[in-house]
């Protein structure tokens, strides 16, 4: 899109934010001390289920909620407190991204697009060239008469991200964007957000329940619970080594590569020992698997999966263990005695 310029997208930093509610009653702490950095252009999920403050944390960031305490920062520029006049202006440089797309019904594709930049008064002539730029860059050059009647779910979001992108904004919101699609269409959809963010270096915070989601897109993942900030840093330090059971949970319910209840009930049936171990850059596993055989174990995996993110190689693999005799045994004893000491291993029983 040769109006828009790449630059480096807006920085947003939380500084022990606290924001709550009302409830008849009850008082409800929606954000409780939340201390975030989101550096200028990168990618960084916030996730965490209903009810964590995911989507009160948006409303803060585009001054639509007002917190009780705390600082926001946008560039080094705290907004708390601003007049609406002030917030408006800074608006303007920001794009949502909405889970039901928020479409307007009654004008076609390339007027839902070209509806925000009419009301900054831009020109006609100006917003045809500007909207024909975004249908071209979302796929959906053929599409501009269309209504959104017409459209696939997975169009209407990238009719969605089109209008997101008419203002030239340097930060996009993107509030659980891909939880309406299915799986297929929503990979195609997190793969233009990438886009978006290498070619123009946009930053975009991603809010969303799906760990597959931050697994597929985001440089650094937040989590959330509760209205509190529980775990929060690179995407493969998150996965690779949760510090949190809420961010295991999440983490758990994406690479699926430890048994679940079922799955170890099932596991338990044979003979052996099982053992489940995390497997990362220079643990020594296929060292001591090596070891065990040697000395006349039989090594069965079972389970797992071993991923890589950002570079880095990670994963969880479940073995099967069976001795022979007491020479075996022992081998046994010191595979998990040696891996014990240099990485995780959990032995299932």
């Amino acid at each position: 899109m040769s109006s828009t310029a790449t630059r480096t997208g807006t920085a947003v930093e939380f500084r022990h934010v606290t924001k709550t509610f009302r409830q008849g009653k009850k008082e409800i702490t929606a954000l409780d001390d939340v201390t975030i950095d989101i550096p200028g252009g990168s990618i960084v999920g916030i996730i965490g289920f209903s009810g964590a403050g995911k989507s009160t944390l948006v409303r803060q960031i585009n001054g639509l909620d007002v917190p009780d305490s705390g600082e926001i920062l946008l560039d080094g520029e705290n907004i708390v407190g601003y007049p609406e006049r002030r917030l408006r202006g800074i608006r303007r440089n920001i794009g949502m991204i909405f889970q039901q797309f928020n479409l307007l019904s009654s004008r076609t594709v390339a007027g839902n697009i070209a509806y925000p930049l009419k009301l900054q008064g831009l020109g006609k002539a100006e917003r045809t060239k500007r909207v024909a730029e975004l249908l071209e860059f979302v796929g959906l050059a053929d599409k501009g008469r269309s209504y959104p009647e017409q459209l696939s779910g997975g169009q209407k979001q990238r009719v969605g991200i089109a209008r997101a992108l008419a203002t030239n904004p340097s930060l996009l919101l993107a509030d659980e964007a891909t939880s309406a699609l299915d799986p297929t269409t929503t990979h195609e959809v997190l793969e233009l957000l990438r886009k978006v963010n290498e070619e123009f270096g946009i930053t975009i915070v991603v809010i969303t329940h799906e760990m597959e989601v931050v697994r597929t897109i985001a440089d650094a993942v937040v989590v959330m619970k509760q209205g509190r900030v529980v775990e929060q840093g690179s995407v493969y330090e998150v996965f690779s080594d949760p510090k949190t059971d809420t961010a295991a949970n999440f983490v758990s319910t994406s690479l699926r590569n430890t048994p679940d209840l079922l799955e170890a009930d099932e596991l338990r049936t044979g003979t052996g020992r099982l053992f489940t171990v995390t497997m990362q850059e220079g643990a020594g596993f296929f060292h001591a698997v090596s070891e065990v055989e040697r000395a006349g174990v039989s090594v069965n995996i079972v389970h797992g999966g071993v991923t890589t993110l950002q570079h880095h190689s990670f994963g969880r693999l479940t073995v099967r263990l069976t001795a022979h005799d007491a020479a075996g045994e022992a081998a046994v004893q010191h595979f998990h005695d040696s891996l014990t000491a240099t990485t995780e291993i959990e032995e299932i029983r």
